[in-house]
């Protein structure tokens, strides 16, 4: 398929996981990628894979500053921009009791901040070239989880600011969508911790009963609701998740 040919896209938490396989489909589809990460050892890795259609910037996404450079980094060296894929996450599980600002500050800054200062700084180059934007939220986003106050509190956020930019811009040709998966076998959930003394009963309703994702899985539904198959999705929220939020 060559659905991205011709198109710049951005996507952020491009070192690992459902970042790295969302840039990978992209250039796999024609995009030129502008590929953002704390992680600079990451996005060589990403870089190294994909070739001349990535680059990569090292860019910490809870800084608006950062987040404004970032975009205008990607503009410069690519040419434009039609696609933002806001991939980027981090999660912790904690008691309720025990979160420390430092914490809260982190979840809030990468999973809803960053998200935020791009899209800002995105649009006005998507308004030139009628683009679009994916926020990846979570299962999280869509119903209450133990052990997970800020990751829920941040993945909601997102799904509701998505819901707005879209009433805010719906009289222009962007759209801004949601997808929203379950768990997924990433570097992410591979060192998440729980706290010792959890109560599983309390987890069980969101376990599942399909087990986890591969990163392409998400990547795929990232992908399809960023290409113009999907262009009368706007302020959508495409759960990714086995079923696990349908009940």
């Amino acid at each position: 398929m060559t659905r991205f040919e011709g198109k710049v896209a951005l996507v952020t938490g491009a070192a690992s996981g459902v970042g790295r396989a969302t840039a990978r489909q992209l250039v796999s589809e024609g995009a030129s990628v502008y590929g953002v990460d704390v992680n600079g050892v990451g996005l060589a890795a990403t870089a190294s894979e994909l070739g001349a259609a990535f680059v990569a910037g090292v860019h910490d996404i809870r800084s608006r500053d950062a987040c404004h450079g970032a975009v205008a980094a990607a503009s410069s060296a690519l040419g434009g921009l039609d696609v933002v894929a806001n991939v980027a996450g981090v999660a912790r599980s904690h008691h309720v009791t025990d979160v420390t600002e430092d914490e809260w500050r982190l979840m809030m800054g990468v999973n809803l901040d960053g998200m935020f200062w791009i899209t800002q700084a995105a649009i006005p180059h998507l308004l030139e070239r009628a683009g679009n934007v994916v926020n990846v939220a979570s299962n999280a986003g869509l119903m209450g989880q133990a052990y997970t106050v800020p990751y829920c509190a941040s993945k909601g956020a997102v799904v509701n600011m998505t819901r707005a930019l879209a009433m805010e811009y719906v009289k222009t040709d962007i759209r801004f969508n949601v997808v929203a998966p379950g768990g997924m076998m990433t570097e992410l959930t591979e060192n998440y911790h729980l706290p010792p003394d959890v109560d599983f009963d309390l987890m069980a309703p969101y376990i599942g009963f399909r087990g986890m994702a591969e990163p392409d899985t998400a990547a795929s539904a990232i992908c399809w609701v960023a290409s113009a198959e999907a262009e009368r999705c706007n302020g959508a929220i495409i759960s990714v998740d086995g079923g696990l939020t349908a009940g």
